[in-house]
């Protein structure tokens, strides 16, 4: 059996002295952060109305979030292992590498780097637009500054649109300099967005304007396991990103010991945080008045402090969305930087600032690819597609561990994961009832996700053949 990556030869020795070029400025209450404020950015003011329509029960769709988040836990605890083995940058696709080899790698990462992450980004930039415009109208989403006729149709930019990308870019530029101060902000950031996201159940119990109800806790639905199932495909894109720190893990201090607690004590307090907020929704409102509400956080802080309430949700989704993306962008430029140093991407992405440390090609290639789709209005489309397939990655990085504890037995393991093989396959077993979920809810998308990954094949095998003959020529 293979001890080692089947990358690891010749033609990479140049992944190898770039990865050492970085810094190792992460340490644990940042790494910690990182989990935690990739997280948190929209979701959790949004979709417990959709949940509660599905599923009118206050105690299962607590229990939803309490399952979605000892899910996030468990696969916490299962990629600790790895990252504290492997502490190389790029996450996942370090994983998928040395389990399966480049290929799983490659199409991961081509799917994580052009679509995903930077189609994430996006979507989370227009939630913070979209929030600022509370506070200046002027700069709203609904505002059109121009439009672009294009062979494929008019390009409409709206105000809202290009606050966004604004963001995005200002964030990307904060990360450039130096990953220690960069993740020291979006920590601070991070506690700020917390502290203000707790306050939302905080005020709800302190005025109690509703008791819960309680019962019946099975509702008079048709099929309500089904519905338990629709509940759970939203809380877990709510619970989507807490795996990102693993992408800078060549960045962590002391992996071994920072990214298995960082890990843990972030997917915990992920989950408090989450039932604590919906627990405060269904003290504020009635059942019947959170079923189907799009903006549920803000009718539950109106309910309680008039408006008042709506000022102080839409600061805290304008905190929440940029500290989310703070963490992203971060991710993102580490994932194309791990692709890009094994010679599967384009060559940009593996330079290091040679002052600061930091993926500068990487971040300001990637930072200009989600603005342009922030500007396209095309990332929820993608972004739609594509989630079936890293659904698809995230069971296969859960199965890894048990390929690498057979291949890669010779490795260190600093952290071993609490619960082997038990929790692993908690983690695994959940994200494929996610996978079949997902593909009989939305079947279109799910295939087209597919599609689009397979798209990556040819340039799979152009980098290959580049690197092959790079390789022969002693590059």
């Amino acid at each position: 059996m293979p001890t080692a990556s089947p990358l690891r030869d010749p033609g990479v020795v140049f992944a190898q002295t770039s990865e050492q070029s970085l810094v190792r400025g992460i340490t644990f209450w940042p790494a910690t952060m990182l989990v935690v404020g990739n997280v948190i950015g929209s979701a959790i003011f949004l979709t417990t109305g959709a949940m509660v329509q599905a599923l009118p029960s206050a105690p299962l769709v607590l229990g939803a979030w309490l399952a979605g988040g000892l899910m996030a836990c468990a696969g916490g605890l299962t990629f600790a292992e790895m990252g504290a083995m492997l502490p190389r940058s790029g996450g996942m696709y370090v994983f998928l590498e040395e389990a399966y080899g480049p290929l799983v790698a490659f199409l991961f990462g081509w799917t994580m780097v052009l679509v995903v992450l930077p189609g994430g980004t996006a979507a989370v930039a227009v939630g913070f637009a979209e929030s600022f415009s509370y506070f200046a109208p002027s700069l709203s989403t609904t505002r059109l500054l121009t439009t672009i006729p294009l062979p494929l149709g008019a390009l409409s930019i709206s105000a809202g649109q290009v606050v966004a990308a604004v963001s995005i870019a200002a964030l990307a530029v904060a990360n450039l300099f130096g990953v220690a101060a960069a993740s020291r902000l979006a920590a601070v950031v991070t506690v700020l967005k917390v502290v203000a996201v707790v306050a939302i159940p905080v005020v709800a119990l302190a005025v109690w304007p509703h008791t819960p109800e309680l019962t019946p806790i099975v509702p008079p639905v048709a099929r309500p396991l089904a519905a338990f199932g629709v509940a759970m495909i939203a809380v877990m894109w709510a619970y989507e990103g807490w795996s990102y720190l693993a992408f800078a893990a060549g960045e962590v201090r002391d992996p071994a010991r920072t990214l298995p607690s960082a890990f843990i004590y972030g997917t915990l307090g992920l989950t408090i945080v989450y039932v604590l907020v919906n627990v405060g929704y269904f003290v504020a409102l009635p059942l019947d008045a959170i079923s189907g509400e799009p903006r549920v956080a803000e009718k539950a802080m109106t309910a309680i402090a008039g408006p008042l309430g709506a000022t102080m949700v839409a600061a805290i989704v304008c905190l929440s969305t940029l500290g989310c993306n703070m963490s992203a962008v971060l991710a993102i430029s580490r994932a194309g930087y791990a692709m890009a140093v094994d010679g599967m991407f384009f060559r940009f992405a593996a330079l290091v600032h040679p002052k600061y440390r930091t993926p500068h090609g990487a971040l300001l290639g990637i930072a200009c690819w989600s603005c342009a789709l922030t500007l396209s209005g095309s990332y929820e489309q993608l972004f739609t597609y594509v989630m079936f397939s890293a659904v698809v990655f995230n069971v296969l990085a859960g199965l890894a561990i048990f390929r690498l504890r057979r291949t890669h037995a010779h490795l260190a393991r600093p952290y071993r994961t609490w619960g082997y093989p038990v929790v692993p396959l908690v983690f695994v077993v959940g994200s494929m009832g996610l996978v079949v979920n997902t593909l009989l809810e939305r079947p279109v998308e799910s295939i087209a996700g597919l599609l689009l990954m397979a798209a990556g094949l040819p340039a799979y095998a152009y980098w290959r053949r580049k690197r092959v003959r790079l390789s022969a020529l002693g590059a």
